[in-house]
Formats: C-alpha cells, sequence, structure tokens
C-alpha cells in the first residue's frame, strides 16, 4: 500500500516521504480501515519539525492522527463493526472513558498515523462517524473537534445558551467550538489577524470578530463587546503567551479552557487575575471514545457541517502541510486518499 512516511531525525517537511508498506492484515479484535481522507493538525507541523515533545521523531513513521474512511477487513472477535461501516480512529487509542489517567498513545508519533492507504487498529480504538457528513469532514473530528467538544461541553460546566464563548484564532479547534457553541444557542466571538477571515466566522455563526494585530490589547474589545462582562468560555489556543490576556477578558466564573501553546510555551502568566474572578482553567488533551461518541450524535442530530476549506490530492500531501504551516486557511486543511 501507498503511505508517507516522516524519516527518522526530520526537522523539516523535506522530510516527508512517499513510501509503500505492506497491505495490513487485521489480528484478533481489529479492523483494517480503507483511509479516504486525513486532516492536519498544528501538532502535525511540529512533528514534521522535529519540535513536539521527544524531538524529532526515532524512527519513519506514518504522520498524523486524524482520518476517516470504512472498515475493510476484520479480524476474529471483531464484535463492534463490519466490512463498509465507516469510521474513523480515536486519537487516544486506548482510553475509552471517564477522565484521562494516565497518558495513551496517540495516532501519528508515537503510533503510525492515518496518511496511508489503509490503517490498522484495536475495535476499541474505533468509532462510527456521522452519517450526515462527507469522509473529508469527519476526517476533521478526532483530534480538533474532539478537543472543542470536551473543551465545551465535558470539562468544567458546559456551554449553555445565552452564555458568550470567546474562540482564539479561525483553526481546526477554534471552528469547531464556533460550531458546536452556536448548536447550543451561546454567542460567540473570534479573533484573528485577518479580516477575511472574520467575515467567514461571522458568516458560519460568529456574532463578533477582533482583529488582533489592529487591537493588539484584544481582551479589552472582548470586555467592550460583552458591556463589560467578558467570556463565559475561552478556547485558548495560545497558551503562555496569551494566557493573561485570557484571564482578562473572561466572565466572572468563567473558564479559560487551556488547549494549545500556539503564542509560545513561556509567558509571565498572573493567576491571581482568574483568581479574582473565581474563575476556573483546565488543560484539555482531545477526549476519550465515549466524548467522541456523544460528539457524533450531536453532530448528526445538529446537522453540524464541520469546516473545511482546504482539499489536497494524496500526491499533495507535502503541499498540504506547506498550506497549513503558512496559516492560509480556516477550519481544517484536508487530505484525500
Amino acid at each position: 500500500m501507498k503511505v508517507y512516511e516522516i524519516q527518522k531525525g526530520t526537522t523539516s517537511v523535506d522530510g516527508l516521504r512517499p513510501a509503500t508498506r505492506p497491505d495490513p492484515q487485521p489480528g484478533p479484535r481489529e479492523v483494517v480501515i480503507r483511509v479516504r481522507a486525513t486532516s492536519l493538525n498544528y501538532r502535525d507541523q511540529m512533528i514534521v519539525t522535529g519540535n513536539y515533545f521527544g524531538g524529532p521523531v526515532s524512527r519513519d513513521m506514518i504522520p498524523l492522527s486524524d482520518g476517516a474512511g470504512e472498515v475493510a477487513a476484520v479480524g476474529s472477535g471483531v464484535t463492534r463493526f463490519k466490512i463498509g461501516d465507516r469510521v474513523a480512529g480515536t486519537f487516544f487509542q486506548g482510553w475509552i472513558s471517564g477522565p484521562m489517567t494516565e497518558r495513551h498513545p496517540a495516532l501519528g508519533n508515537p503510533l503510525d498515523g492515518t496518511l496511508a492507504e489503509h490503517i490498522v487498529l484495536h475495535q476499541d480504538g474505533v468509532v462510527a462517524t456521522p452519517s450526515s457528513i462527507s469522509f473529508e469532514e469527519a476526517a476533521t473530528l478526532p483530534c480538533a473537534g474532539l478537543t472543542a467538544w470536551n473543551a465545551l461541553m465535558v470539562s468544567g460546566k458546559p456551554v449553555k445558551a445565552g452564555d458568550t464563548v470567546l474562540c482564539l484564532g479561525t483553526g481546526g479547534v477554534s471552528m469547531a467550538g464556533l460550531l458546536f457553541a452556536r448548536a447550543a444557542g451561546a454567542r460567540v466571538i473570534v479573533t484573528s489577524s485577518s479580516d477575511e477571515k472574520i467575515k467567514r466566522a461571522c458568516i458560519l455563526g460568529a456574532s463578533d470578530g477582533v482583529n488582533y494585530k489592529r487591537f493588539p490589547d484584544w481582551e479589552k474589545e472582548v470586555i467592550r463587546l460583552t458591556g463589560g462582562r467578558g467570556a463565559d468560555h475561552i478556547l485558548e489556543n495560545g497558551g503562555a503567551g496569551s494566557l493573561n490576556r485570557s484571564f482578562e477578558a473572561a466572565a466572572f466564573g468563567g473558564k479559560v479552557a487551556l488547549i494549545g501553546f500556539l503564542a509560545g510555551v513561556k509567558g509571565d502568566i498572573n493567576p491571581a487575575i482568574l483568581m479574582m474572578k473565581s474563575g476556573s482553567m483546565i488543560g484539555i488533551g482531545v477526549g476519550s471514545r465515549s466524548m467522541f461518541e456523544d460528539m457524533n450524535r450531536a453532530i448528526d442530530v445538529n446537522k453540524i457541517k464541520p469546516v473545511v476549506d482546504k482539499v489536497f490530492s494524496f500526491d499533495q500531501a507535502g503541499d498540504a502541510f506547506r498550506c497549513q504551516a503558512a496559516g492560509d486557511f480556516l477550519g481544517k486543511v484536508v487530505i484525500t486518499v
């Protein structure tokens, strides 16, 4: 079968190479998935450039954690799926339900990922995808979609009608959060350095956008837009470099969901800002299979269409990585297989 591999020790996208591997065969309780589409996360850029936890990869590895397709073969003892079922693998293989109590292995690093024609997974690390969406849309869900779902609907107090949600940026997590929050009846404010992206986010349902290039103190704009109240939920993708501003933008009793570190891992963080508001900050580590299944039911019921902006063919995988690295997209960048 055709695959892509990140070459051992690589520190740039030039280390992403096409390769071939034997077609996988299912073992007991395993399923072979014919991958139809995969999507990229910021994590994948860090892995291919050698900047992810642990440094450059120590073996030739198939990248990407997020993919969707159909079951092509089943091993003995498989009870959850049959050939032809539309499915996706879970980001963390082994986290079924309940709170995270250990660090489970993830697809794309340290496990081989989804940028391949076929993958084989244990049936417990697979979910049925919503029937109302395409393979390309389903491929956005395992990491970005589920992270947003966990942040808004599971961890801490869940979002409710009338709340205000602040989404930092217009990437995959933020746009999934926008759609989930709007389905729940919440107001959504987005930030971006692009007026065009803000305009597109407003078409998707955001009430307002703040261009942080024009308003470097964007938290003050959030306070102004909310009549001095602040945001009840904040999808914090920036990390240490933007946390203080998120604390300032939070409402009394507000929740900051710490998701990423696009603004850097170092910063002069002042937790007293949040303390004085009786607010909370919760670290979000994607989510469990049970959360994934709940999210998929909500997507079907509410006819939510995940935001896919750019689609590349399998032989354009390198171009997809470069597009995502350049930030030239809204929502998700997808590779069809």
